[in-house]
């Protein structure tokens, strides 16, 4: 039997009511484990939950209606056989109410290991604690739930933002570029079709707010097609969008950036939200990108543009490309690792577009970068130490410029910008993990049971 017990400074009826929501279980799932949520269930008292693992197996867990108590108890069984080896797996998740909080005890009878077990149920509460204190905070600022449109819903943020907006208790309206779901699964509602060429002039009727993220993959070899494909993925669809937005006259209108508007060498300058644009193709993309975007400033939204640096999450993006090869201990710094690297870890990110979604006081561009940025040197030793692998191998300068070319090398892989969030300093914000040691521990699953 394992059994964790975990304080936390919430109402038992809050805590009970999150895991309640769509999108609990995706914001508690480990993103270094090998697994992914296919469906969530309907019910805490007898809905089922679906994920998929490696080689097309399936983990099936089913809720039962004998062990539910509303608001204090609910039980969830595996009953599916995911490995060639049986497993028994019941969990039972109790919260009682305790010194002005409540105290959440997770109960585990089962056969896998403990030491699999607990940095699970150590990331579960720091992700729990996190979302409701940001949840707390966005109340704050505007008591009422919001309904949220959301562009790029099926990508490495969209897909997260939208399990950490529902489960927040907002209601989220996808905006697909295909015919929407027509199933009744909770992961399915409320999606809109969207035509990034001649949006619907009803696209936004009923939602407060939009976050757009929808965009190319700037990811890739830097050929004229990619290129095109990068710009014309942006520019049109989003002044498009902040048209619709601003005759719908929604509340807020955030858009995704990226900090390649400063450019992609600036040396030891220390960057914010009032410095100079920089030079490259890149830079010159997210200025007309963020002008697109300003269309819907100038109908009367607020509009905010969130210049993001290089997310950190081993579901996507460069981490995910990075990680195995440091586990095999074949990680190093890129070129020499002199340039600085402004980061930001994947659940910071969400509460970056959360704060732009709900106060008022943010607009114009915002820096959502962790408050440290790090040299690529000091990166690669911190990644070593989140996987327990040493960091030794340089990867030389022709490495990256053989996979990107030349351009897309300079502009991405070896980016030099140190930028600080200025504006979300000013407005108070906090960061759940600061300092990246931590942050990698917290996503690798080492930060420690």
């Amino acid at each position: 039997m394992f059994v964790r017990t975990h304080s936390l400074p919430f109402p038992p009826d809050e805590v009970f009511a999150w895991h309640a929501r769509p999108g609990a279980v995706e914001r508690l799932t480990p993103p270094w484990q090998p697994i992914r949520v296919i469906s969530e269930a309907s019910s805490l008292r007898d809905g089922e939950a679906v994920f998929a693992l490696p080689a097309g197996r399936r983990w099936v867990a089913r809720h039962d209606p004998a062990g539910y108590e509303e608001g204090a108890r609910f039980v969830d069984e595996l009953v599916s056989r995911p490995f060639v080896v049986p497993v028994r797996w019941r969990h039972s998740h109790a919260v009682a109410a305790a010194d002005g909080g409540s105290v959440l005890t997770d109960r585990v009878r089962t056969t896998a290991p403990g030491r699999l077990i607990a940095p699970m149920f150590a990331y579960r509460h720091r992700q729990l604690v996190g979302d409701l204190t940001a949840h707390a905070w966005a109340r704050e600022l505007r008591p009422v739930p919001m309904t949220v449109a959301v562009s790029g819903s099926s990508g490495l943020v969209g897909r997260a933002l939208v399990a950490f907006l529902t489960s927040g208790g907002h209601r989220v309206v996808r905006l697909v570029r295909g015919s929407p779901d027509s199933s009744d699964s909770p992961a399915s509602a409320d999606e809109r079709h969207w035509d990034p060429e001649a949006p619907a002039a009803d696209l936004l009727d009923g939602v407060d707010a939009v976050v757009h993220l929808a965009g190319a993959s700037i990811a890739g070899r830097f050929t004229d097609a990619h290129r095109e494909a990068v710009r014309e993925s942006r520019i049109g669809p989003t002044r498009r969008l902040a048209e619709v937005a601003a005759r719908a006259g929604v509340e807020a209108f955030v858009c995704a950036s990226a900090i390649g508007i400063y450019g992609a060498d600036r040396g030891d300058e220390s960057l914010t939200e009032t410095s100079d644009r920089g030079d490259g193709f890149l830079a010159d993309v997210v200025d007309d990108w963020e002008a697109a975007a300003r269309v819907a400033a100038d109908g009367g939204v607020r509009t905010v543009s969130v210049r993001t640096g290089i997310v950190q999450s081993p579901r996507g993006g460069a981490l995910r490309l990075q990680r195995p090869l440091y586990a095999a201990g074949l990680g190093g710094p890129i070129a020499g690792g002199d340039q600085w690297l402004s980061w930001i870890g994947i659940d910071d990110l969400l509460d970056v577009y959360l704060r732009a979604l709900v106060d008022r006081r943010l607009s114009g561009p915002v820096d959502a970068v962790a408050p440290t940025p790090v040299t690529g040197r000091d990166y690669a030793r911190a990644l070593g130490r989140a996987v327990h692998r040493p960091a030794l191998v340089p990867v030389p300068r022709l490495g990256p410029a053989l996979l990107l070319g030349a351009e897309g090398a300079r502009e991405v892989a070896l980016a030099s910008q140190r930028v600080r969030p200025s504006v979300l300093k000013s407005a108070g914000h906090t960061f759940r993990h600061p300092d990246l040691d931590q942050a990698l521990r917290h996503l690798l699953g080492s930060a420690g049971g």
